[in-house]
């Protein structure tokens, strides 16, 4: 009681209390002393009020005086980043009850391995913090139970569905480059949406939404989401749809590892994009997606292109295409040129020099080959006639001799068959006589 005094008065110093009149005075300055004040709550009144620090302090003190406990639950949410103090949010195993639990470097210690979904019990005391009147569970212990029930349950079926093959590589379908229309699945008037539609509108803002507003926690998650992506799949306008949600608890991105969610995006022929919860968050439709995006945000970075980027494609395209123009005339240019500068095109007649040269030399070798044949006929010739000369009766005319034929025209070279009175023709170089044989003598 005496640190209680002790620690009302610490409080009491800090405040400054004046009675209250039924008119509501304002209040004079300096506090009220303790011994003023009423002892228990039952001697309050409207004119004689406990501070906020008295019943805050009461509280503290009732609840100091409550014993320690083990309680066994789920974790939900759990953060150990700081060495110096912690927090996780246990889950009744049963009901949708959570406890807010904290601890120091101690429970951090022992802490750190552990995950959401894990079962654990917890060794703590409650506790009041006087600041905010606020009701806490500081714990000093903790220990792993098992496998937590719904983790368990989780792992199991993604276990099964894979071995049907639902998360195979060879299902996901791949993006369209260019939506014209986008699906988008999300809780009514969820920074989500926003964020969606915003960050798509910045990057291509010729692109059209369709969405369709679904719970995205709770019971009536699964069946929500469920009849979305069967809406839209069927919708022939939509060309790629996206399910978002924010960040939560484990607690609240279970239904979206709900068996059916994940068969309705495996079987979904449109496109399917996740973005639920943060980048470490994971649910099984992540697994069953076509492609699994960080954030809405990073969704919306996934689902359509930069129209900054795809100007500068295309201007750097257009660019390299006029370069390449601009190449190919500049060089059928230089051909042209090339081709202008050559002497066939300058001094065509030379093209019929090697044709006149081939001419000339034929002429000469037909001329030289026609002057061997003449020459050659010409000795020919002289010789024959050089032969026929020496061959010739007029030769041996030439040298005094003569020729006597018979009136027939017979040669005479014997005297036998002539008689005398025959007539004998005598041809001599020059001319013929005709003469009568007169006598006859035989050879020898």
């Amino acid at each position: 009681m005496s640190v209680a005094a002790g620690t009302l008065g610490c409080m009491s110093s800090a405040y400054g209390y004046a009675s209250a009149s039924r008119d509501r005075q304002p209040p004079l300055s300096g506090p009220r002393p303790l011994d003023e004040l009423p002892r228990l709550a039952r001697e309050t009144s409207a004119e004689n009020p406990w501070p906020v620090s008295i019943l805050s302090q009461k509280y503290h003190d009732a609840v100091a005086r409550w014993p320690g406990a083990w309680v066994e639950g789920q974790i939900v949410e759990i953060n150990m980043r700081r060495a110096t103090s912690g927090y996780i949010t246990l889950r009744d195993n049963f009901d949708e009850i959570s406890l807010p639990v904290m601890g120091f470097r101690e429970f951090v210690a022992k802490a750190r391995d552990f995950h959401q979904g894990d079962r654990v019990v917890v060794h703590g005391r409650p506790d009041v913090w006087m600041k905010a009147t606020r009701l806490s569970f500081v714990a000093d212990d903790i220990r792993r139970v098992g496998a937590g029930d719904l983790k368990a349950q989780i792992d199991e079926l993604r276990k099964r569905l894979k071995g049907e093959g639902l998360f195979d590589s060879e299902r996901k379908v791949p993006l369209p480059e260019f939506p014209g229309c986008i699906g988008l699945i999300c809780a009514p008037q969820a920074r989500a949406e926003g964020d969606v539609i915003t960050n798509v509108n910045l990057r291509w803002p010729a692109v059209r939404f369709k969405v369709v507003h679904a719970h995205v926690q709770g019971q009536q998650c699964p069946p929500d989401v469920i009849a979305a992506i069967q809406h839209l799949d069927q919708d022939p306008d939509v060309d790629v749809i996206v399910v978002a949600r924010g960040g939560g608890s484990f607690e609240d991105l279970i239904g979206f590892s709900d068996e059916g969610v994940v068969r309705a995006a495996a079987n979904c022929r449109t496109p399917l994009v996740t973005a639920v919860g943060h980048e470490d968050d994971w649910t099984l439709i992540d697994l069953a997606a076509d492609l699994r995006a960080s954030t809405p945000t990073d969704a919306a970075k996934r689902v359509v292109p930069d129209v900054r980027e795809q100007w500068q494609l295309v201007s750097g395209a257009r660019m390299q295409m006029f370069m390449r123009m601009d190449a190919r005339v500049n060089n059928e240019l230089r051909l042209v040129e090339g081709y202008a500068q050559r002497p066939s095109l300058l001094h065509p007649e030379t093209m019929l020099d090697p044709h006149e040269r081939f001419l000339d030399d034929a002429t000469q070798r037909l001329e030289r080959g026609l002057t061997r044949i003449v020459d050659d006929a010409d000795f020919t010739i002289e010789k024959l006639h050089a032969s026929l000369t020496a061959l010739s009766p007029q030769s041996t005319l030439n040298r005094g001799y003569a020729v006597v034929q018979t009136g027939d025209g017979h040669v005479v070279d014997d005297t036998s068959p002539i008689a005398v009175g025959d007539e004998l023709t005598v041809t001599l170089r020059r001319g013929t006589l005709t003469a009568t044989t007169t006598g006859v003598e035989p050879g020898h």
